[in-house]
């Protein structure tokens, strides 16, 4: 509707006027409200069906004003505004500080989001987008890309908070080194894992469970490295001792994976169970898969890969990294790697030293 200001203006009738009225006759005013014990409607007066999808209807709809003299006048809507028609908006809808339109869908069943969105952008690459426009994509893809980019630097900062963890408990620099290439050994088997099963990566949950998988895989390589150390200290040469150490926890590494590995299986595979109705009927309406399989799924498979994984190569791997490690130490230092004095040999030896005489030549 396009208002002849002039005309409007000499009649004492502001725009804002005859937007409210055609408003009122199309959607309606608030009236009053209707009130019950539990909950209020409002009350909404509008033009009937037949009058409200009438443009000539609404064009004569008496527009009741008061003018400069104070009387109160009516006068027709068609006599201030005429109608044109045209393809325009219904509103403006902004994003930091900039007029937006947004183009949203659903993904239909067997398709996923990412799979989606990359054939939108191939599509946009032929598309002309005019000056002054651009385009992006918003909505879930929006929140996955900051969250992907938000994963590396929570994933670096895990790593480095283990890491100085590590320092402090062995005062030492290598032996963090040692047990913190776990986590790589988890990330190659999460990767193996998902490209023999042939699963998609999560961006979000994928990158949760790695994460989560820093925290988990070290506490196996902690467990060699701490008793050999102790084994160390009492006197036990060093391959000894490693041989020993990895003997003695083989199956407390092997147990507390295996019991993690299955307490997210039924995670995994979606394992359903009402407990409810199990003790109530004796029927637990079992059935594996559903809808917290799709969101849950990749986290629990990518713990299970990457656990699996890191347990089996840490037997391995962690006690060879430790032997080379105090090995190469010995050589730069000139010391046995065999011998690792105890306190109370430090002390012992201190008290010695003190307690000889010193000769001067």
């Amino acid at each position: 509707m396009n208002i002849d200001r002039v005309r409007a203006n000499r009649e004492g009738i502001s725009t804002a006027q005859i937007g409210s009225e055609v408003r009122t006759a199309i959607y309606g005013a608030e009236a009053s409200k209707f009130k019950t014990a539990d909950d209020e409607y409002p009350i909404q007066v509008r033009y009937a069906e037949p009058y409200r999808s009438d443009i000539d209807a609404i064009v004569n709809a008496p527009l009741t004003f008061r003018d400069a003299t104070g009387a109160v006048r009516q006068i027709p809507i068609g006599s201030v505004a005429d109608v044109t028609y045209g393809t325009t908006y219904g509103g403006i809808k902004r994003k930091d500080v900039k007029r937006v339109i947004t183009i949203s869908s659903n993904v239909l069943n067997g398709f996923t989001g990412p799979d989606v969105v990359a054939n939108i952008q191939q599509a946009l690459k032929a598309f002309p987008t005019p000056a002054g426009y651009t385009i992006k994509m918003g909505g879930a893809q929006e929140n996955q890309k900051e969250t992907s980019d938000f994963l590396p630097l929570a994933g670096l900062g895990a790593l480095a908070l283990i890491f100085l963890i590590l320092v402090t408990q062995f005062n030492s620099f290598s032996k963090p080194v040692i047990i913190l290439t776990e986590v790589i050994f988890s990330v190659i088997g999460v990767m193996l894992g998902l490209a023999i099963t042939g699963m998609n990566i999560s961006i979000v949950m994928t990158g949760v469970g790695i994460i989560a998988l820093a925290g988990i895989v070290v506490k196996n390589g902690i467990l060699l490295v701490e008793f050999t150390d102790m084994l160390r200290a009492q006197g036990m040469p060093l391959r000894e001792a490693i041989i020993l150490a990895g003997r003695t926890r083989l199956n407390p590494v092997i147990l507390t994976a295996t019991a993690a590995i299955l307490g997210l299986i039924p995670l995994a595979i979606g394992l359903n169970i009402d407990f409810y109705e199990l003790f109530n009927s004796g029927n637990p309406h079992f059935f594996i898969g559903g809808e917290s399989v799709v969101f849950w799924g990749p986290l629990a498979w990518t713990i299970i890969f990457g656990l699996s994984f890191a347990t089996i190569i840490t037997l391995v791997v962690v006690p060879v990294m430790y032997l080379l490690s105090e090995t190469l130490k010995g050589k730069i230092t000139g010391k046995n790697p065999d011998h690792v004095a105890t306190l109370s040999e430090e002390v012992d030896s201190e008290e010695i030293h003190a307690a000889s005489p010193r000769v001067l030549v």
